[in-house]
């Protein structure tokens, strides 16, 4: 294969790179990920690299990796801390061979606030969820932001307690508001009103709006010092230092967003060149790709992601718990996937046809593209304008292209599955991981794409998205898993019971902090069973 791609000339292609700050990332022959860096200049560091004389001169590990590039890519930031930020999560996404730090799965801290909470409070998590809250962040420097969160607790007299909504037996235990660090309205010390404004200031304090602030406090550093109370200025200055890290603009670096900050990609001219290569007889301007996630025997899911005219449709994703298989096996999990899929499809087909068409005797595919052409059955997204009575409830149209991740297994399962529904003409490919080969229905031979070409770039793009979309599907389920198995043991909860506790209080750590009283409101719990299940979960 390697006969089929030239290596680019680095030396060259160094001199187009660029003064500015960033991220790079290092690839071998066959297109893999081996090292992911980060700079302040990516001309300056990469010449590194690729300059004969300091390359002798260093060690062995950068030796390997030097001997190991075939390539590389280039994403442009606007600072340090966004470098930091996007090294991060490449890392974490490639895990590259010849990186050792930021492997892990931690993210950088953020922080959280609901403004919807009867008394909200500013909190830090690494996960950011789609809760209605707002997110500010991500932080590289952690340090920093908690001398930051706590200055603005203290300023803005914020509550720092845990209680979802706090009250006068929260208050008895609490010392914040006797030192003058809360505004104590858990007892209505200060209206709900006015202290919810106090948290949208720091909101625009943490947003970068209320510069004011850092300059009071650099005035308040340099009054210190003219008194010579050096110790007091150099606390000021440490403070004042910490909350320009803080405050640093940053930008979350998310799949999609991040494709428009790579200047080499054309998403349409991939296309046609997909188009070409596998000789389809119309561009692939709306694909999708499949691919089957598990660990163990706890769960196994798959995952769907569509791609129009290049670029990801998140709004299409979807994803799936496996039911027909007991542990693992990827070809019945594909044939599920695929079957569940275009199933639902044709029936949404089907409904929006009515009378116009008998799918028993035309064939499906040209039912659905026939439908697809009409333009009196546009969905709403596409056709705003057209009158609503016209306006199908639901219709999905059929892609150009499918891609089931893997090679001939997956692939047969998936057009043996397809041509059950009918749907014997629809392009499907196989993406085999290991060398990036391409395998397509009744042909032994893969097609090789030279690793430089878009279109195989392209490939990667969907394929990774898969990947990505059906293991944040499986990490989920596990760490729902986590907590829902301690009811699962618990005597006397059925799964009717236990979805309903779970419906109810939301997590078994809410459930922990109800009372006796509190959970016999739940139909089919009596107070004694409510009395058992804390004492068992007060075992755990």
């Amino acid at each position: 294969m390697s006969s089929t791609r030239q290596k680019p000339d680095l030396v060259a292609k160094l001199r187009d790179v660029p003064h500015v700050p960033g991220v790079y990332i290092m690839r071998d022959r066959i297109n893999n990920v081996i090292y992911v860096g980060k700079a302040r200049d990516l001309r300056r560091r990469l010449a590194n690299y690729f300059t004969p004389a300091r390359s002798k001169l260093a060690d062995r590990k950068t030796r390997a990796l030097i001997a190991s590039i075939w390539d590389f890519d280039l994403h442009e930031v606007r600072n340090d801390t966004e470098a930091l930020v996007l090294e991060s999560k490449l890392i974490k996404e490639f895990r590259p061979r010849y990186n050792v730090s930021f492997r892990d799965d931690k993210r950088y801290f953020m922080v959280r606030v609901h403004l919807g909470d009867a008394i909200p409070r500013l909190s830090t998590t690494r996960l950011k969820k789609d809760d209605g809250a707002r997110y500010f962040g991500p932080f590289p420097h952690g340090m920093a932001l908690r001398t930051t969160l706590n200055w603005l607790n203290k300023k803005f007299g914020l509550r720092v307690c845990r209680p979802l909504k706090p009250g006068e037996a929260d208050y008895k235990h609490c010392s914040n508001d006797i030192i003058k660090n809360c505004s104590a309205p858990c007892i209505l010390r200060i209206s709900l009103e006015d202290y919810k404004k106090r948290v949208e200031q720091a909101c625009d304090f943490l947003d970068g709006k209320s510069k004011d602030l850092v300059t009071a406090l650099e005035e308040e550093m340099q009054h210190a010092a003219a008194r010579m109370d050096f110790e007091k200025a150099a606390e000021l200055r440490d403070m004042v230092e910490d909350f320009k890290k803080t405050l640093i603009p940053t930008r979350t670096f998310e799949r999609g967003a991040r494709a428009r900050v790579i200047r080499s990609i054309n998403p349409m001219a991939d296309v046609q060149e997909l188009k070409e290569l596998l000789h389809l007889e119309r561009a692939p301007l709306v694909m999708e790709c499949f691919d089957i996630a598990n660990i163990g025997t706890a769960h196994c899911v798959a995952s769907m992601v569509r791609f129009k005219n290049g670029v990801p449709d998140n709004s299409n994703y979807r994803r799936y718990r496996i039911k027909s298989v007991t542990g693992q096996n990827d070809f019945i999990s594909m044939a599920e996937v695929i079957r569940r899929r275009f199933s639902r499809i044709l029936l949404e087909g089907r409904k929006v046809a009515g009378d116009d068409a008998d799918f028993s005797q035309e064939p499906p595919l040209e039912v659905m593209r026939r439908l697809e052409n009409d333009g009196k059955r546009l969905t709403y997204e596409e056709n705003p304008s057209a009158p609503p009575a016209k306006q199908p409830t639901k219709f999905v149209r059929l892609p150009d292209l499918v891609i089931v991740d893997g090679g001939k297994g997956q692939l047969g399962v998936a057009v043996a599955e397809l041509q059950k529904l009918g749907l014997h003409g629809l392009p499907i490919i196989g993406l085999a991981k290991e060398h990036e080969e391409v395998y397509r229905p009744g042909e032994s031979h893969p097609i090789i794409i030279p690793h430089e070409r878009g279109a195989l770039k392209l490939l990667q793009r969907i394929r990774d998205e898969a990947h990505r979309w059906a293991n944040g599907y499986h990490q989920l389920l596990l760490g729902r898993r986590v907590a829902e198995s301690l009811l699962d043991d618990c005597p006397g909860i059925s799964n009717t019971r236990k979805a309903a506790l779970l419906k109810t209080f939301g997590s078994v750590t809410r459930l922990r902090k109800a009372t006796p009283e509190q959970i016999a409101e739940v139909p089919g719990i009596s107070k004694v069973l409510a009395q058992g299940v804390l004492e068992f979960l007060a075992s755990r």
